[in-house]
């Protein structure tokens, strides 16, 4: 799939209804402050899982002709009350004429779901998806895809894609040759879903969005292919952030070398796959960009969270963004949604729309695993 800018007229953002961070529940939710010419604006970024995908290619599309598909209405409720101004949603099957993004947005949160304000997202980006012939490739070209929509525009000129990187590039990496194959390790790409470097102008920054979907390690071999993988896919990102001699190897899909720049404001996002506290994650995967320099983890927190959690924990069980089913069928609450902003970032504040059991909109969290993380920035407008 290539490279896809839609834009819609007549939509702007101070127009659009919106609502500020809450920690917990969505009572609490507050109106961000748009600036005036010189002053500043709250900008909300948010990353969701929305579990949307089919089996089959062009079934969601054929899904979400009507209004009246149930899971899409609740997606849509969520992000209506949360109303990010930039949202990465993930979890969607993504067509070359962009078909299924836009009957989202047209039938769904562009529609209010049971009162909420409608959004309006004028800016979306969906770059070239898996590359990956050989293991945990989509059932069709798109599925499980990934994309960014935005209020504020999308600089399609300067996008950085890192689909076709070979994973043996990598130096010290985690290839299992043992398992793949040596000819396999030649050609097979570190991304397994998108590696996009995305920038976008909101006021007068530019902010990049390091986009990406590591695999999940969930049902891995006892070679741990999974976990291997999501590891470096992770420290690609870490790589890329301290730029120099670290990212020497880094090669785009235009052929231009190297990382970010080290003056760039940037917020790593997306559903990473690894919890820092779990064991199906590689050990230290999870802390190559928690603990990264350039980095701040805000440590999004929620209520929801809090009470599901059962028994003696790690004292992070309110940082937990999803859902799955518990041992021994599945590895049960994990944090692996992530907005991570660089140090210069001016951060209000962050939370996860997970509310408790009765709250409004718990409702709603059966529609994906995956509950969304938001974050609340101060820029210059």
């Amino acid at each position: 799939m290539s490279p896809r800018i839609s834009r819609r007229s007549a939509i702007a953002a101070a127009a659009t209804g919106a609502t500020g961070l809450a920690l917990s529940s969505v009572e609490a939710l507050a109106q961000p402050a748009f600036g005036g010419w010189g002053q500043q604006l709250d900008v909300r970024v948010a990353t969701l899982d929305a579990g949307l995908s089919r089996a089959a290619g062009g079934a969601l599309v054929a899904a979400l002709h009507t209004r009246g598909d149930a899971r899409a209405r609740k997606i849509a409720k969520i992000v209506q009350i949360n109303n990010p101004d930039i949202l990465l949603l993930s979890g969607i099957d993504l067509d070359h004429d962009g078909a299924a993004l836009d009957l989202l947005r047209r039938n769904y949160l562009e529609v209010s779901q049971d009162g909420s304000t409608s959004v309006h997202y004028p800016y979306a980006y969906t770059g070239p998806g898996a590359a990956d012939p050989v293991a945990e490739a989509p059932a069709f070209p798109g599925q499980n895809g990934t994309a960014v929509l935005s209020r504020f525009p999308i600089r399609e000129r300067d996008v950085r894609t890192f689909q076709r990187l070979p994973w043996r590039s990598m130096p010290s990496n985690l290839f299992p040759e043992s398992h793949y194959g040596a000819e396999v390790g030649t050609t097979m790409p570190l991304s397994s879903t998108a590696h996009w470097d995305v920038p976008v102008t909101v006021g007068s920054s530019v902010i990049h969005l390091l986009v990406s979907r590591p695999v999940l390690p969930l049902e891995d071999g006892p070679e741990r292919r999974l976990a291997r993988r999501n590891h470096d896919e992770l420290r690609f990102w870490a790589d890329y952030l301290t730029g120099g001699s670290r990212a020497s190897w880094i090669r785009d899909d235009a052929g231009r070398a190297g990382g970010l720049e080290a003056d760039a404001s940037a917020l790593v996002l997306g559903t990473l796959g690894t919890d820092p506290d779990s064991r199906i994650a590689w050990t230290g995967a999870a802390a190559q960009l928690l603990d990264h320099p350039r980095l701040q983890d805000t440590h999004p927190r929620s209520d929801g969270a809090m009470e599901a959690a059962a028994g003696p924990g790690t004292g992070t069980e309110a940082e937990r963004t999803a859902s799955f089913a518990p041992a021994p069928e599945g590895p049960g609450d994990l944090r692996v949604d992530y907005v991570l902003p660089t140090s210069d970032l001016d951060v209000i504040a962050s939370g996860v729309f997970w509310p408790r059991r009765g709250d409004s909109g718990a409702a709603l969290l059966d529609a994906t695993a995956h509950r969304l993380v938001r974050l609340d920035l101060r820029v210059d407008s």
